[in-house]
């Protein structure tokens, strides 16, 4: 049997473009091993609340880098929260998703953020979700899946997971957004958005998401 990078406790890297699904992929399959689940793109999407609230400006690299030093956050049970306040909704609305992808290409911001999303690493392991977790953060995980989708289904899931949360969308708009991110994560000088040499790619345009967490726990388990 091949060899695969290890570390101790266990970690699975679930990276992938805005929309690939990854989030609800990479909580399942944590659900399921019974580890610890790592969403990065909220510290980011918390980042982009914080800043706006606290009234930095987004291409401020050196005040965002400054202000990531007192992001007080805390996650537990489904519920996010920035300074005591409950904003699990607040950070998933399009405009602070958008603002955390722009200010995630700043290196200075993605450096403080850098050992706040390794210390998420406890027994008996980690699912971590993202766009760098497999190439920067956790680089030496035992598995790393890179998830894929075309922008247009990427644009229609995200268009349905808003209309069931009875938010208005519309889908030229979302299709737009997300191949402006896809552009902007690919060409950002800190950890572009790009699978690990040794992540395996899984294209999810005709997948159900059962079917993609299956595929995930059964690549999981060829590697014990």
């Amino acid at each position: 049997m091949a060899s695969f990078p290890m570390t101790d406790p266990p970690v699975i890297t679930i990276d992938g473009p805005a929309a690939s699904g990854k989030g609800t992929i990479a909580a399942r399959v944590a659900q399921a091993l019974g580890f610890g689940y790592l969403d990065s793109g909220a510290l980011y999407r918390l980042m982009a609340l914080h800043a706006v609230r606290s009234g930095i400006a987004l291409d401020d690299e050196a005040g965002l880098a400054t202000l990531a030093a007192s992001l007080d956050a805390a996650f537990g049970d489904g519920d996010i929260r920035l300074a005591g306040d409950a904003v699990t909704e607040a950070i998933r609305s399009e405009p602070i998703s958008a603002a955390a992808s722009q200010v995630a290409q700043y290196p200075q911001l993605r450096l403080a953020l850098l050992e706040r999303q390794r210390a998420f690493l406890r027994p008996p392991g980690l699912v971590a979700e993202g766009r760098d977790m497999g190439t920067v953060v956790f680089p030496h995980a035992r598995l790393k899946v890179f998830l894929t989708a075309s922008p247009e289904v990427r644009a229609q899931r995200r268009h349905k997971q808003l209309m069931e949360k009875g938010l208005g969308a519309n889908m030229q708009a979302l299709l737009e957004d997300i191949r402006q991110r896809d552009a902007r994560d690919g060409a950002r000088s800190a950890a572009p958005l790009k699978p690990a040499v040794d992540a395996i790619l899984l294209d999810t345009t005709g997948l159900d998401i059962e079917q993609v967490v299956d595929r995930v726990l059964r690549l999981w388990w060829e590697r014990k």
